[in-house]
């Protein structure tokens, strides 16, 4: 047994040498003086917070971002020590764990911030805090409408500290047109803040799409997700980046079967031919999506092949015809073997969905193993 893999042959691993790459790209495509928040939220896209988070450090990241207090904490208990921004909303009854572990919040309304308020007051403690704009996500954040004037209320409240005016793009990836337009009506808010004595540090938009096709959005911080990681947000951009996270597991069973032969559930794959039918213990309770079926690559032998059937919950199974394959030879399912890859996006696109999906969705089950 690999003690790092355990008794079952499935992990993936996470070179941490093209993470600081892809980090250093990105700093390369923004002004020297433009800070750099990363993402890590949904334990840093399923590569793994708290190494991806240590090796972010390393690099020199400014900020780091997540979705909740929870994740937060883990970074915190982790031994980070750099502003981390709660992106998403908390609540009242948890503002208190925003001091115990100094973390950052977004603010989105008054109540929100006269909540937080209180509390910082009661603590005899000041707080930073990011006001989130909704230029057209529809998500949280106040209305561009409403912005200047709860950004002119929360400046009276003597406890909460405006350190950071945020926005974030719909559609960047898809639509010049509506980004451009987000755009204008953040610059307009900035712009109106400033004019009457409110200038607030930071000021951020870009996320990856933002950053590496819209070089006007950057202000004076950014916020890369998916780009850290060597994923693209869209197609044909010319940013080179390096994929983070490779995919891999080992034949555990093989078998010759005659031409006619059914494979897995239903029997959605029938051999056209005799043929040596490939177990793999993954599945798509390891987050390996059934959708994927009888469609998506695999590499073996640094030949492409297709999984053959319906995906199960712990293993699927591909017909590599005559190709002499034995038990424990490795396989890839994302990444690279020999001169044939397989991408995130690639599987994306067959799934019809993100590269997000693809590798948040891997499961806890499939060890990471760190490389780089």
């Amino acid at each position: 047994m690999n003690k790092k893999i355990g008794f079952r042959p499935t992990w993936a691993e996470i070179n941490l040498g093209n993470l600081a790459y892809n980090f250093r790209q990105i700093r390369k495509a923004v002004s020297p003086v433009t800070k750099i928040m990363v993402t890590v939220k949904a334990d840093a896209y399923g590569h793994g917070l708290i190494p991806v988070s240590n090796k972010l450090v390393e690099c020199g990241v400014d900020f780091l971002g997540v979705a909740s207090i929870d994740e937060g904490i883990l970074l915190r208990k982790g031994g980070i020590k750099l502003p981390i921004l709660v992106m998403g909303v908390v609540l009242e009854e948890h503002v208190g764990e925003l001091f115990n572990f100094r973390l950052t919040p977004t603010i989105c309304d008054i109540d929100q911030a006269k909540a937080l308020h209180k509390k910082a007051r009661s603590l005899k403690q000041d707080i930073n805090i990011h006001i989130k704009v909704d230029t057209g996500m529809g998500r949280i954040g106040v209305s561009h409408y409403d912005a200047a004037g709860l950004v002119g209320k929360i400046a009276n409240l003597k406890s909460l500290k405006i350190e950071g005016l945020f926005t974030h793009f719909a559609f960047a990836d898809m639509n010049k047109k509506f980004t451009h337009y987000q755009a204008f009506l953040f610059y307009h808010l900035v712009s109106k803040l400033n004019r009457s004595g409110i200038r607030i540090p930071l000021i951020h938009a870009a996320n990856s799409a933002g950053l590496l096709d819209y070089g006007s959005t950057h202000f004076n911080m950014c916020r890369p997700g998916l780009a850290i990681y060597g994923l693209y947000p869209r197609g044909n951009l010319k940013n080179s980046l390096k994929p983070v996270l490779s995919l891999k597991t080992k034949v555990i069973f093989v078998k010759r079967v005659p031409q006619g032969t059914g494979i897995s559930y239903g029997h959605a794959y029938v051999t056209n031919r005799d043929t040596n039918i490939v177990t793999l213990p993954i599945g798509y309770g390891d987050g390996y999506q059934r959708n994927l079926s009888n469609i998506s690559p695999v590499l073996i032998k640094g030949r492409r092949f297709k999984i053959s059937g319906r995906i199960c919950m712990d293993q699927m199974m591909v017909d590599v015809g005559d190709l002499p394959v034995k038990v424990g030879d490795e396989v890839v399912l994302i990444g690279f073997q020999g001169r044939n890859e397989i991408s995130a996006q690639e599987l994306a696109e067959l799934s019809a969905t993100i590269p997000y999906e693809i590798v948040c969705g891997l499961g806890s089950r499939i060890p990471r193993i760190y490389i780089g």
